[in-house]
């Protein structure tokens, strides 16, 4: 044990090599970038014609005058960076078999791949519940509760969000409630800003988030380090949290957005028409379900029309009563089964995820079977959108000709290519040009003649038909096909009409893959939806951050940062504890790699902390010990609400919604709005967590 705790390995240049990697590692996931990498051009032809010539890609337009090199940008983010860091290390031997064996398969109680499997699974099944409908309903049932009286309002969905939150997680919060209230607070036109109600939600549901092992991944990794058990977790959790939750309502609505432009005491929200009241809400997991309303509303952004479009959206909620009902039966069933299992068992646990694998697969197979049986009306459902959608691009296309043509002079021809859009003309007048003498003397519309004898309304015909043509295909449609030999569809019951003239197209690899995307998305709906939602970018990250720690433990650095931890401990006593582990905990989720690369970081700490301490035969007390731990609990939940989206996959997920909903949150205005909400949180919860453990704990040695 002596011999693991020398620190004298950082000497080495290797161990000072990785300590670096890993702070570099950590700066760019907190600020991400792209790096240029240039290519020959003729090399890129070359690829691009091989794949052309095997059909892997359809055919492309070569630039090759466009220089001699083509720039590709390669990112550098929170997956690429930590993977990018282990095998730079692995090529200069800092690390090898050991480091990324304990960092995947696991060491000392942490099994990443056994927290992996739990959060995915359970990940699923929240993410399901989402895609029915049923946060999207209940927000709107929130909203019809709460009226429009704006104080109460603001606090039924505070709490609404901090409810449903503890029992699903933040994640499903972010994905929906987000979007929610960013059109709530669009329809509203006394709403100036949605700055309250957007902060407020994702503060709330990240604190709600730290009371179940269940609702973040941090929770997990940390009772896992720590051999918790998560209804004794959860026991431990619940006061503070809640009581945070409770002390920083009023601090929320009467000081930080205390303003009658954020939060009015009175809400004018627009209403909505009643032919549209009456018309029955669409799956949004349909491709194209409302047709060409999305392309509608992102032109109309804040105009009237746009403001319609998102009040039907919050006021005529879909919701899938069915799939929410077996969701939730299922979210809870699990949920239970895990906290008794935990509970009950003794000495020996096998790993969580045997109760929520099966789960998941169960609810998996009723979004299958569901999505089957209801396959002609969801199909029907999508060809009607995707129909108006190409009208309307149609209609666009054939627009701008009709003005491009107004622009120019007749041409002797009589006939023109418009070469914006690639439409033939035939020489129609301009709209906007004056009348003809033959049609000046009479006010009812005159058929013009065009030079090889069609009329206006022949050549109109032939013009729609032309901007249709002229669209990129539309992956998804069972009529795809090869030019010659006509493959099957992939649908089984494919139209009766005949295929669209630019749907005979030869197929490539490409195509059918968005053929085969498109075809599922229309066929299983939720189950296409869930899966685009899951986050799976957290699983090679967290692996990733796993080998860059045991990294830094093979190097002797855990084991500095425990003898740093251990110093402060002693000269501050329990309360010291809980103060500095829960600022340090919130500062490293904003430069250790998020809240999850924090936990794994200070869960190793901790661990080497006790080390010293059974190696030198001074125990650590009882009361120390979990204070360190739960206060620890605390910051790397609160953390994701602090001064960088990058302080937790959450982040990054709710600034890219709000981004979609044209709402723009700037890096500097997050740290600023987010400082006083989590001063106030971490100063709350580690209040009560002192009084809790100096009631509950006593200074007996800690017994491991």
């Amino acid at each position: 044990m002596a011999e693991d705790l020398d620190t004298d390995r950082i000497k080495d240049w290797r161990s000072i090599i990785t300590l670096i990697v890993f702070v570099l590692a950590n700066i760019v996931v907190l600020f991400p970038f792209h790096i240029p990498i240039y290519l020959p051009r003729a090399f890129v032809n070359a690829i691009l014609e091989a794949l052309t010539a095997t059909r892997v890609i359809a055919p492309r337009q070569h630039h090759r005058h466009g220089g001699r090199f083509v720039r590709l940008n390669f990112p550098f983010n929170f997956v690429t960076a930590p993977l990018i860091a282990d095998l730079f290390l692995l090529a200069i031997l800092a690390i090898g078999r050991k480091e990324v064996h304990d960092g995947t398969l696991g060491a000392d109680n942490i099994s990443p791949i056994d927290i992996m499997v739990f959060f995915l699974t359970l990940a699923y099944i929240a993410i399901s519940i989402d895609a029915s409908g049923l946060i999207r309903f209940l927000a709107f049932k929130v909203l019809q509760k709460g009226g429009k009286v704006g104080h109460r309002l603001f606090f039924y969905l505070y709490a609404f969000f901090f409810v449903l939150g503890s029992f699903i997680g933040n994640d499903p919060i972010i994905l929906s409630g987000t979007a929610f209230l960013a059109y709530m607070t669009r329809v509203s036109s006394n709403i100036l800003h949605p700055r309250a109600w957007i902060y407020t939600q994702f503060a709330v549901a990240n604190i709600a988030s730290a009371i179940l092992v269940s609702s973040n991944p941090t929770n997990l990794v940390l009772t896992s380090a720590f051999e918790i058990k998560f209804i004794e977790y959860t026991a431990n959790m619940i006061v503070p949290v809640v009581i945070t939750a409770i002390v920083l309502f009023p601090f929320l609505l009467y000081i930080i957005f205390a303003d009658e432009s954020l939060v009015p005491l009175s809400i004018e929200m627009h209403e909505l028409p009643e032919e549209v009241k009456a018309r029955k809400p669409v799956n949004p997991n349909i491709p194209n379900a409302r047709g060409n309303a999305e392309e509608q509303e992102k032109e109309a952004a804040n105009g009237d029309e746009g403001k319609l479009l998102s009040l039907e959206e919050i006021l005529n909620p879909f919701l899938d009563k069915r799939g929410a009902a077996f969701g939730g039966l299922i979210m809870a069933a699990t949920l239970i089964a895990v906290l008794v299992l935990n509970a009950a068992s003794q000495g020996h646990t096998h790993p969580v995820f045997w109760v929520t694998l099966p789960a998941a697969f169960v609810l998996f197979c009723w979004d299958v079977a569901y999505g089957w049986h209801h396959r002609h009306e969801t199909r029907e459902i999508a060809r009607k959108g995707r129909e108006e959608v190409e009208r309307s691009l149609a209609q666009k296309i054939l627009e701008e000709g009709e003005i491009a043509r107004g622009c120019r002079e007749p041409q002797s021809t009589g006939a023109l290519i418009d070469p914006s859009t690639g439409i033939f003309d035939h020489g129609n007048p301009s709209p906007f040009a004056a009348p003809s003498a033959a049609s000046a003397g009479d006010g009812s519309p005159q058929q013009q003649s065009s030079p090889d004898g069609a009329t206006a309304t022949d050549e109109k015909q032939e013009l729609n038909l032309a901007s249709v043509n002229s669209l990129p295909p539309v992956s998804g449609s069972p009529w795809s096909t090869e030019e010659a030999g006509m493959e099957p569809p992939l649908s089984d019951d494919p139209s009766p009409n005949p295929p669209h003239p630019r749907e005979l197209r030869k197929a490539t690899l490409e195509s059918r893959s968005l053929d085969l995307y498109r075809w599922l998305q229309e066929t299983f709906p939720t189950v296409t939806a869930v899966v685009s939602h899951m986050p799976f970018a957290l699983v090679p990250f967290a692996f990733a951050m796993f080998v860059l720690v045991q990294a830094l433990a093979t190097k002797g650095w855990i084991e500095v940062f425990a003898y740093g931890w251990d110093h402060w401990v002693n000269q501050t006593g329990t309360v010291g504890a809980i103060g500095g582990m829960g600022f340090l905990s919130v500062i490293l989720c904003n430069f250790a790699g998020t809240n999850i690369g924090t936990t794994i970081l200070l869960s190793r700490v901790i661990q080497t902390w006790q080390a010293i301490h059974r190696a030198n035969g001074t125990p650590i007390s009882d009361r120390t010990f979990w204070s360190t731990v739960y206060s620890m609990a605390l910051g790397v939940n609160y953390g994701a609400f602090s001064t960088a989206f990058s302080a937790s996959l959450a982040g990054l997920l709710w600034r890219d919604i709000l981004s979609r909903k044209h709402i723009r949150v700037r890096s500097l205005d997050f740290a600023v709005v987010n400082l006083p909400i989590i001063a106030i949180s971490m100063a709350v919860g580690c209040t009560v967590l002192v009084g809790e453990v100096y009631i509950m704990r006593d200074n007996t040695p800690y017994d491991a």
